[in-house]
C-alpha cells in the first residue's frame, strides 16, 4: 500500500509541476488577466474540473508556494541563535530562502506581474500575514518575551514590519526592472521604520 500511495504521490506533484508550469509560461506570455482557467486546462491537457482537484484560483498558481516559503522562513529563522537580535535574523532568514531565487529574470517577471494585479497583491498579503503567525514565536522568544502574552505586540510588530519591508522593497525593485539592488532596499525601508539594524 505504502509503494502506491507514494506513486500516487509523485503523480500528484508531477501534475501539479506542470500545470504550474503551462500557467506560467501562458501568464509570462499574454499577462494574468489575459489568461483563463480554461486556457490553462486546456493546454496543461486536464479537464476545468480537474484544475481545481490542484488549485482553488488562478492566483493559487502564482502564490501557492508562497505559504510554503513562509515554514521555510520559520524553520532558518529557528536555527539562528536565540542570541542573534530579531531584525538581523529575520533578514538572514528571508534572504537565505528569498535573495537569489527571487532576483532572477523569471524571478522579475513574476514580481511585476503581482505587482501590477490587484488579486495578486491581495493574496499575497493574505500569504504574508500566514508568514507572520508563523514568525512571531521565534521573535517572542528573541525578545524575553512569554509566548502567552497577547498583551505584549513588540513581536508582532517587528515581524509585521519586516515583512511590509521586504514587500516594499520586492515593489520598488520591479519598478526599476531589476536595477535596484533588493537587499539594499530592503536594508532602507528598514532603516526608515526606525530600526537600528
Amino acid at each position: 500500500m505504502a509503494k502506491q500511495d507514494d506513486l500516487w504521490t509523485r503523480s500528484r506533484q508531477a501534475a501539479y509541476a506542470e500545470i504550474t508550469r503551462v500557467a506560467m509560461t501562458l501568464f509570462l506570455e499574454q499577462g494574468f488577466d489575459g489568461t483563463t482557467i480554461d486556457q490553462i486546462a486546456a493546454t496543461a491537457g486536464i479537464s476545468r474540473r480537474s484544475f481545481f482537484r490542484y488549485f482553488g484560483t488562478k492566483e493559487d498558481i502564482v502564490l501557492g508556494d508562497l505559504a510554503n516559503q513562509g515554514a521555510l522562513v520559520r524553520d532558518i529563522l529557528e536555527s539562528i541563535p536565540v542570541s542573534v537580535p530579531p531584525w538581523e535574523a529575520l533578514r538572514e532568514a528571508l534572504w537565505r530562502v528569498d535573495g537569489e531565487g527571487l532576483q532572477s529574470e523569471v524571478g522579475l517577471k513574476i514580481a511585476k506581474m503581482m505587482y501590477d494585479t490587484p488579486s495578486l497583491r491581495a493574496r499575497s498579503i493574505e500569504k504574508h500575514l500566514q508568514w507572520q503567525e508563523q514568525l512571531v514565536p521565534n521573535i517572542r522568544l528573541r525578545l524575553g518575551v512569554d509566548a502567552g502574552d497577547a498583551t505584549d505586540p513588540a513581536a508582532d510588530a517587528i515581524v509585521a514590519s519586516a515583512i511590509a519591508c521586504l514587500d516594499v522593497a520586492g515593489q520598488i525593485w520591479a519598478k526599476s526592472d531589476g536595477a535596484a539592488d533588493l537587499a539594499e532596499l530592503y536594508d532602507r525601508a528598514v532603516g526608515a521604520v526606525g530600526n537600528p539594524r
